[in-house]
């Protein structure tokens, strides 16, 4: 475990990404993110937004529910976050619960900057090498392709279609 002295967080424990094989550079760290912060949620919440702005447009959809969580939304959540960090910057988050060897990835989300950089597939590959799960669950919008794709290529197959009061058709997706 690392530390980045120059981060506001040194509280945080630094996982070496390097063990994930992401790239060469001690600055890529995944670390657990102690989102009752408000300083720490007010980053999570940054990272959602530009994220779920994006996929909302893909999606198509202008009423999209994880944009209307607010910072204090997340730090009162009872759900365990993840980042990863490139450099001091907050690159991605995953946020997951996990209870009776059941792992539910709640949400994913990388910051467009660090688009198409395998981060968010190092933050799944994370914590399902650290949680020793039965089943781990996600869901996510039937129309987004990409999310789709990255879930099966770390295994997960799919498991039912609904559609939420939302109007949103999602897709869960299952691995054991």
């Amino acid at each position: 475990m690392q530390r980045v002295s120059s981060y506001p967080f040194n509280s945080i424990q630094y996982i070496d990404c390097n063990n994930y094989n992401y790239q060469n550079s001690e600055q890529n760290m995944i670390a657990q993110l102690t989102h009752s912060n408000s300083d720490i949620a007010s980053y999570i919440y940054a990272v959602f937004q530009a994220s779920y702005k994006i996929e909302a447009a893909l999606i198509g959809t202008d009423n999209f529910p994880p944009l209307s969580r607010t910072p204090q939304d997340i730090a009162s959540s009872n759900t365990l976050f993840y980042g990863f960090y490139e450099d001091d910057s907050l690159a991605g988050v995953i946020e997951i619960t996990y209870q009776d060897q059941i792992l539910e990835i709640d949400s994913l989300t990388v910051a467009p900057d660090h688009f198409r950089k395998g981060i968010a597939g190092k933050l799944i590959e994370y914590v399902l090498n650290t949680f020793d799960f039965s089943k781990a669950i996600v869901e996510t919008a039937v129309v987004n392709a990409p999310a789709i794709h990255l879930y099966q290529k770390h295994g997960f197959n799919e498991f039912k279609r609904f559609t939420p009061s939302h109007g949103i058709e999602k897709l869960a997706l299952v691995k054991e």
